[in-house]
């Protein structure tokens, strides 16, 4: 089961958290407040944003990409997939659950 890693500005991560897991496309979405540094048209940026971990499964992450660059205000997104190695059985089983 995969985990996505998405970077948002923190004004729009809530609603981005709250669409994936309305939509049944992520059974929960974790937030955590980062700064960014990166380099973005030849400049290099310093940027408040929001960590996203989004926990789906193999079935909705094609559909949660979609709907993520559908709704996402970036014009180049972060969205990572991790896929797990291991993961709490019942954990498994509540996330499978949570998107039916």
């Amino acid at each position: 089961m995969p985990t996505v890693y998405i970077t948002a500005p923190p004004a729009d991560a809530e609603a981005i958290a709250n669409t994936l897991v309305e939509e049944r496309l992520a059974a929960c979405v974790n937030r955590l407040s980062t700064t960014s540094t990166y380099r973005w048209e030849g400049d290099i940026h310093h940027d408040d944003e929001a960590v996203l971990l989004a926990k789906t499964t193999d079935d909705a992450y094609d559909d949660l990409v979609e709907r993520l660059e559908e709704i996402h205000p970036y014009d180049v997104p972060c969205i990572e997939r991790f896929d797990e190695a291991h993961v709490l059985a019942s954990f498994a089983e509540w996330r499978a659950d949570a998107l039916e």
